[in-house]
């Protein structure tokens, strides 16, 4: 994606857990975002909330914002069914009627709407649904466990436990310790930041483990893919996405993502989150009947503990799990990457020896 100036809309939502494409995107393109719509938060900074972006503004309306000079108005938020909130349908229009380009991840297409695509017509104005995944995905054959790249996988215990962010961090940390590697974004949020990827959320059925074959073969000649995971395999709405993108790119090594101190899945208090390793045993045997895997190492969103309670943390889940545990963003990626090396050191023993 080409450099934006970038108003994040996140009405009523700004936070770590309630917009998680507004802080992504504030956290990895904090020059491309100029200011928050957020009226309950206006005149604060989005710092004040999120430990990020201490020269962004939060601002009541677009209309504010044009001070900025946006070129772009983002949808900063991803709820639960994917449609436009009707709360958001001023802002939308308002920053169409100031000639802004529209960025959104959700389901519901804003191309698809007729009144916001003939405002945007009007105005010659582009609406950019990044969800909207291309023509002629095929079912999976299976093929991705026959290339030659290193693929690891993000797998968590809920939704919004920081899969995309471990993937991301990892990937990077991977590059500089000198792996041919690419983050791989199969979420909204994700191709935003990235710049390219599908959407496996919005596929058919039968088809999101094509998407996700697809985008291991796209990328097989690089020698690592850090694949970003979705939902979780015991969410009631979301465990068929987790179960398919884990059978398409058939990843020979697991990463468990986990939100310390969250005991059920998000809103379902009848369904409590199980031991982490029992998690670890049921992800590596669905993942079995299609490609051997371990899970390698366990990431911890430590976002509600300062670095004291997170580093406890981290070393409890440790010794509970005998796996190397880290906050990659309190923390850094290290052991996370040294895992990966330690998985394939075949593939790795020649450069890390002329590394050091």
């Amino acid at each position: 994606m080409n450099a934006r100036r970038m108003v994040v809309l996140a009405e009523g939502k700004f936070g770590v857990f309630t917009s998680k494409t507004a802080v992504c995107l504030i956290r990895y393109k904090p020059d491309e975002v100029v200011a928050v719509i957020d009226s309950t938060k206006a005149g604060k900074k989005a710092s004040d909330f999120i430990s990020l972006g201490e020269n962004i503004p939060i601002m009541s309306s677009v209309k504010e914002s044009l001070q900025f000079s946006p070129d772009t108005l983002v949808i900063g938020i991803a709820p639960t069914g994917g449609g436009l909130p009707d709360s958001y349908r001023k802002h939308v229009f308002d920053a169409i009627e100031a000639g802004l380009d529209i960025l959104s991840g959700l389901h519901t297409f804003l191309a698809d709407d007729p009144e916001i695509s003939a405002a945007a017509k009007k105005r010659n104005v582009k609406l950019l649904d990044v969800r909207r995944i291309p023509d002629g995905i095929p079912c999976s054959e299976n093929l991705a466990r026959n290339t030659k790249c290193l693929r690891v996988h993000t797998v968590g215990t809920d939704c919004n436990v920081g899969k995309m962010l471990v993937a991301y961090e990892v990937a990077v940390a991977a590059r500089k310790a000198g792996w041919d590697a690419k983050f791989i974004a199969t979420g909204q949020t994700g191709i935003m930041i990235e710049g390219d990827g599908i959407s496996v959320d919005r596929a058919i059925g039968d088809f999101v483990s094509g998407v996700a074959e697809k985008l291991v073969l796209d990328n097989a000649h690089r020698e690592l893919l850090v694949i970003e995971g979705q939902g979780t395999l015991i969410h009631p709405s979301y465990s068929g996405v987790t179960l398919s993108l884990l059978h398409g790119c058939a990843p020979q090594a697991l990463i468990m993502c986990h939100h310390a101190g969250r005991k059920h899945i998000g809103h379902h208090t009848n369904i409590p989150i199980p031991a982490l390793s029992e998690m670890v045993k049921f992800y590596e045997y669905a993942a079995s009947f299609v490609n051997p895997t371990k899970v390698i190492t366990v990431a911890l969103n430590c976002a509600d503990y300062d670095l004291s309670r997170a580093r406890e943390e981290v070393e409890k889940v440790q010794k509970k799990t005998g796996l190397p545990t880290t906050d990659v963003i309190k923390f850094g990626c290290e052991k996370i990457v040294s895992a990966i090396e330690r998985f394939r050191p075949q593939s790795k023993s020649r450069k890390v020896a002329q590394r050091k």
